[in-house]
Formats: C-alpha cells, structure tokens, sequence
C-alpha cells in the first residue's frame, strides 16, 4: 500500500512539472519560428518577460498547493490504512489430522480469556472442534483471532448465565473472573457464573452425555491452617468477607459437581487452579505477576501488601493446560491441584521480577489487604500419582516469557496514544 502511495506522489509530480515545462515553451514560443519572434524595444521584452514571470510563479504555486493538498490526502489514506498488513488473514496454525472417530467436540466456557486461550491453542492444534463460549468480560477476542474463520473453530458471545444448547463430547468450564478486582466488580454476577453458569455447563453435560472438568481454585481453601495443602483439606474461608463471591462461589461449583455426578451419573473433573503467570495476562488484573511486572518495566515503586513475608506459588500457563488436559482424558474424579509447588515470599519474588526487568524501581511496602492468604502451596502428589503430572517450566524461565509479552504490550499501547 505505500508503495501505491509513493508511486501516486511520483506521478502528480511528473505530471505537475511535464505540464510546466509545455506551458512554458508555448509561451515562450507562441507558436511562432524563433527567427520571427521579435520584440519592438526593451521595454516591450521587459514587459512580456515580468508577465511571463508572473505567470510561471502563478502556475508553480498552484502546482505546490496542488502537491500540498495531495500529500494531505496521502497522509489521510496511510493514517487509514496503518495497521492494515498486520490485519491482512494470516495462516492458520498447523493442525493435526483427525478422522471422525478420534476428533472431539470440545466446548470452552471462558475461552477467550487467559487460560481458556491457550488451551484452546492447544486442542485445535491437536486437531478437534472447538466451540469458545464468553461474554467478553475479562476475555478478548485477540486470544483467539487467530483461530476465526477456522472449519475447526466456532465462537459465541453470550453469557452462560444463559442457557446453551449445543452438541458436544467434553466441557471445560472456566468461565469466570479470577482476579480479586475482577471478581469483586460485580460480586452478585461472580456468585451467579460460579453457580447458575456452573448448573447450566452440568445440565448440558447431562443431557448430550459429554464429560465436564470444572475449573475451581486454590481460593477453595482460604487462608490455610494446613500447609502445604493437599486436596483433602476442607479450606478456612471466611464466608462474608470480600473475596467470598469468588472463594464461596468456587466452593458451591464443587458441590454442584459431585451432586450431579452422584444423582445424575454425570461424568466430572475438579482442578483446583494455583496461581498461574503467562502471556495473555490481563495487564490491569491487580494480581502480583502482572502489578510487579507493569510497575518494574514503567520504573515504578514494586508495592508489596503487608510485610511481604505471605508465600505464593507460580506456575506458568502450558503447564496448566497440560494439567487440565490430562485431567480430562483420566478416569480419576476427585478433585485435583494443578501448581508448582516452589513457593517464594511476596518480598523474593518482587525482587526476583526486579532482577529480570532491571530499571530502577524500589520495593515498597502497602497496608495489606483484607482476607489476604498467608501462605499458598499445592501438595500435587495426586496429581503426579494419577495424571503423571508435574510443572516442567521453571519460575525464571516462565517469568522471562511473560515480561517479553508485557513490553509488547506496552510498545502497541503507546503506539495509539
């Protein structure tokens, strides 16, 4: 397109200045031999020369107005067209070859989203349907783009609040705000999706016979007494606080489950999800990956809530996907933490994402905040028993991964300000 640009330029130059220099020798010449043209005196050449002057500065002018008012159209149309290779259909990923009896009809809840877009990079590439279901709340259609238009794909923008009706062989059910600013938004809607959603996912899963793996959270188990925290801990959670329509609703999603599967021989599977870091992160999600990351890439002060000295543990995205994907295909039913088990303080991983970054920033410490787990890790001793799985992506390693897809980020944002 900028080539068509310059070509244009080029033309209404070579045109303006080829139409100058025919005027000129006309005017010079007035169609006359040059051995006939003569003048009376000087002042009469004086004359016809001031004249022939003012016309050429006239007709110059006009051509500079003219070349003006076309470059003024030409920045218009680039202005337009920015950004318009980059939209240009690029290939699909490369796809497996399925027939009809191995391909699955899989349906994501929540699948534009963070988690929900990489394991949908995931299933297509392995070559099954897949239907994305989101309301687009936290989720964006740029996780997916590059899978619309696919025969293997399918996305609807609806809220599953709402009652779907689709044919299917497996759900994954991750629909729902995870992060504490995301899900305190709208409390009331976050008990709704965990519940009336939740009810909705198992009552189509009973009625199409498909097999269901509902995505619960670490947040099951509150601010733990039990340390590390193995699946038969049964939480402290504080019922009334403001993380109890994400914490309480997850918890109420779980008891949905087994009763389903108990009274309506639903087939399910529970992960329950420790914190996770990747690209595709929400880049204003209030979580300590991403506060840590903007801040120290923006020379920011790194804010640490409270002394710093409460624990988490960081997996990184294509670990959990290849969690969640071997919990599927199992035939085990309990419920399942899928994490790393390396725990950090809040004060070492600050300066750890200081150390990847570098810059300036200093770590400072906040009030903390209200209900703030103390300590956070996953016994995956299930997990590593049943699925044969473990975390196999370092916390640097993933950490450098998601700091290159943050100072991307950054770059396009200040690129439309």
């Amino acid at each position: 397109m900028l080539i068509r640009i310059n070509v244009l330029l080029a033309l209404i130059i070579g045109s303006g200045l080829l139409s100058l220099g025919i005027i000129y020798c006309l005017r010079s010449n007035n169609g006359t031999p040059k051995q006939e043209f003569q003048l009376s005196n000087n002042k009469e050449f004086q004359l016809f020369g001031s004249a022939e002057s003012e016309f050429n500065i006239n007709l110059i002018n006009k051509l500079k107005n003219d070349l003006a008012i076309a470059n003024e159209k030409i920045e218009q149309l680039e202005s337009k067209m920015q950004g318009f290779d980059e939209r240009i259909r690029k290939p699909y990923p490369n796809v497996k070859y399925l027939n009809y009896r191995s391909k699955k009809r899989i349906l994501v809840t929540g699948g534009a989203g963070f988690v929900g877009s990489h394991l949908v990079d995931r299933l297509m590439k392995d070559g099954h349907d897949i239907t994305v279901v989101d309301n687009f709340f936290t989720g964006v259609k740029a996780n997916v783009e590059q899978w619309i238009g696919h025969a293997n794909f399918e996305l609807i923008h609806q809220d599953i609040v709402n009652p779907l009706f689709v044919e299917v062989d497996e759900i994954y059910h991750l629909a729902s705000p995870a992060s504490p600013p995301h899900y305190m938004f709208n409390p009331v809607k976050t008990i709704k999706t965990n519940t009336i959603g939740t009810i909705n996912m198992l009552g189509l899963a009973k009625r199409v016979g498909a097999k269901v793996l509902i995505a619960s959270t670490s947040e099951v188990y509150g601010d733990p007494e039990v340390h590390p925290q193995p699946e038969t801990y049964w939480g402290h959670v504080n019922p009334i606080g403001p993380r109890a329509c994400y914490d309480e609703g997850k918890r109420v999603s779980e008891t949905l489950s087994y009763a389903y599967a108990k009274h309506e021989k639903v087939s399910v599977r529970v992960a329950r999800i420790f914190n996770t870091h990747g690209p595709r992160m929400h880049m204003n999600d209030g979580r300590v990956v991403s506060n840590f990351i903007l801040q120290a890439l923006r020379n920011e002060p790194i804010t640490v809530y409270g002394r710093g000295n409460q624990t988490r543990s960081f997996q990184y995205v294509s670990d959990l996907v290849n969690g969640l994907i071997a919990l599927m295909d199992s035939n085990y039913t309990q419920p399942v933490n899928l994490g790393n088990p390396t725990e950090h303080t809040i004060n070492e991983f600050a300066v750890i994402i200081k150390g990847l970054v570098g810059g300036k920033s200093k770590v400072i410490t906040t009030p903390a905040v209200e209900d703030d787990p103390q300590r956070r890790k996953p016994d995956i001793t299930r997990a590593m028993t049943y699925l044969n799985w473990k975390p196999k992506v370092g916390l640097k390693e993933g950490l450098k991964m998601t700091i290159d897809y943050f100072k991307q980020e950054i770059k396009k944002s200040q690129k439309n300000v």
